[in-house]
């Protein structure tokens, strides 16, 4: 182990924020702004809230004011002086928990408040799928259930899995900057700022309110998992993440049950206001997550830093100068996000774009249009919001299934299994079709693999893109990796409003099936394992392999 010199000093250095005062008072701004718009909410109870065409009062107005001075003090507040400088300082060092070190209560409290988070986050672009139905009646989209609307009802998910996807990469160079539990006490504040969308009596509000809802949610799954690659022990790391980032699982199942308990009384709209104490819980578990040490390093809060890896087994070691052996993330070339796209990190990259896009395609397509696609069948939104959840919660032991292969079997004997199976399991939806109407039973259990399989799916790939790339470039490829994932959504999602109208349950289960199977074949061929290694282990590896792939011909020749 080098010894670490300590950097000078960048800013304050202070312990908190860079300016705490304005940060706390943007968040009680965009807080009281979203309270403002909940009076004109209430006054349309009469009308089972049914807002279309209302005017905005004076109150709402004022809200929107307050939200976007409080969105402009909260992010000055969080941002520290010189952020570029801080980020360079940063990409010197390179971060790893300890091999040896046990599992702690430190460890298991950051697991648990990280599964909350994530579970919080992942509500939100899971909402689009319940709430769809319900505006599409309002405002008269058209939709499977609406066939005379002019309208496609699809513009809304549209332009939240957009925001997803600017999310994904701005997150990935903004936690670099602002630091990581900054970057996520931001994305906190603008899942309180959306939740207006409940709130919103025009269409198009809504739209942009969707956006910056995506552009929220976009970031927080990669930063979690980039800052449990760097405080987990290497043999616990992998099936943890896994098991973490399925809890996405369990946010289709939260979703679900609210939008059948909650709906019926309140409409669609609740499900977005429900973003306000959420997203309040979300602010308030950032207490209990740590700051990168890297990042605090860079920052000059040596005694900090020291303080969390004392805490959770974490080394910080300085990229020495004579290193032996490759390093390439020292190496000269592309920086940001082109770093990815070089070797060593094409082939993961590759890889991990291909199985991501195809995930995209299921979650966005078939499970988008699941809850609207079974009302079409002649399930009540009541009844079909429950069997959903039904699905949902018979699929939880799912997560904990692939959370054991990914520690067992390792990461892409994992990967490609599951992809394989949820593949076939959408094949059944293409046989069985619309007789699926008059078969639950069956239904529930083939909704069970596509529902629970693809979202712990979408957690492995993020925890295998956080343990893939090197320290200086780990927020980016995990935010790459997530931003594919979306891609996949966007491409799909803007095939049905080009079509002005929403396929089948059949349809979006072959759209879905047929890229995961070759994404499965991809991801075999060029994807490489990380089961147990260090993370330096896994970049090494990288190098060597790379190196002789380039040198190959020549030593034929």
């Amino acid at each position: 182990m080098s010894q670490l010199a300590t950097p000078p000093p960048l800013g304050r250095g202070v312990k908190g924020f860079e300016h705490p005062v304005a940060f706390w008072f943007g968040a009680a701004a965009c807080t009281a702004g979203v309270a403002l718009h909940l009076p004109m909410y209430a006054d349309a109870r009469d009308m089972h809230y049914v807002m279309a065409g209302m005017q905005p009062d004076g109150w709402m107005i004022a809200g929107m004011a307050l939200i976007g001075v409080g969105l402009l003090a909260s992010l000055y507040g969080l941002i520290p002086l010189r952020a570029g400088a801080v980020a360079r300082q940063a990409s010197r060092l390179r971060v790893r928990a300890l091999d040896d070190a046990p599992l702690n209560r430190q460890h298991i409290a950051l697991l648990l408040v990280l599964a909350i988070a994530v579970t919080i986050d992942v509500m939100k672009p899971t909402t689009l799928s319940f709430v769809a139905p319900g505006m599409a009646k309002e405002y008269g989209l058209k939709s499977p259930t609406n066939p005379h609307g002019t309208v496609s009802v699809a513009w809304l998910p549209l332009t939240g899995i957009s925001g997803t996807v600017i999310g994904s990469l701005i997150w990935g160079s903004l936690a670099d900057r602002i630091g990581r539990r900054a970057a996520i006490l931001f994305a906190g504040i603008l899942f309180v700022t959306t939740s207006i969308c409940g709130a919103m009596p025009g269409y198009h509000w809504n739209l942009l309110m969707c956006l910056f809802m995506g552009i929220g949610a976009g970031g927080m799954l990669p930063i979690a998992f980039a800052l449990m690659a760097e405080t987990i022990p290497a043999r616990h790391r992998g099936w943890l993440m896994v098991l973490v980032g399925g809890d996405i699982a369990g946010a289709y199942v939260i979703t679900s049950w609210l939008a059948g308990a909650l709906t019926p009384t309140y409409s669609w709209r609740i499900l977005w206001l429900i973003g306000l104490p959420t997203g309040l819980l979300f602010i308030a578990l950032n207490h209990w997550i740590p700051e990168s040490p890297r990042y605090l390093l860079a920052r000059g809060r040596t005694e900090e830093a020291e303080a969390v890896m004392a805490r959770y087994g974490v080394r910080v070691v300085e990229q020495p100068e004579a290193d032996p052996g490759p390093q390439p993330e020292a190496e000269p070339g592309p920086s940001g996000y082109l770093r990815l796209l070089t070797r060593p990190f094409v082939a993961p990259t590759a890889a991990l774009t291909v199985l991501g896009l195809g995930l995209g395609l299921i979650t966005y397509g078939f499970q988008q249009w699941v809850p609207t696609n079974l009302q079409h069948l002649g399930y009540s939104a009541v009844s079909s919001d429950y069997t959903i959840r039904n699905a949902a919660l018979l699929g939880l032991p799912v997560t904990v299934l692939l959370a054991w292969m990914y520690g067992a079997w390792g990461s892409r004997r994992t990967i490609v299994s599951a992809s394989i199976v949820t593949a076939l399991a959408l094949f059944g939806f293409v046989i069985a079709g619309n007789s699926l109407a008059h078969e639950r039973l069956l239904l529930s259990l083939l909704l069970v693999v596509p529902l629970s399989a693809v979202s712990s799916i979408v957690a492995v790939v993020a925890g295998y893109a956080a343990e893939v790339y090197p320290t200086p470039i780990r927020s980016r490829g995990a935010g790459l990796a997530s931003g594919v994932t979306k891609a996949g959504g966007v491409l799909i999602l803007a095939v049905v409003v080009a079509s002005k109208t929403v396929p089948s349950i059949a349809e979006t289960a072959l759209i879905g099936a047929i890229p995961l199977g070759i994404a499965a074949i991809c991801f075999l061929w060029i994807g490489p394992e990380t089961r147990r290694k260090r993370l330096e282990d896994i970049t090494r590896e990288l190098v060597t392999a790379s190196s002789t792939s380039s040198t190959a011909p020549s030593s034929a020749g």
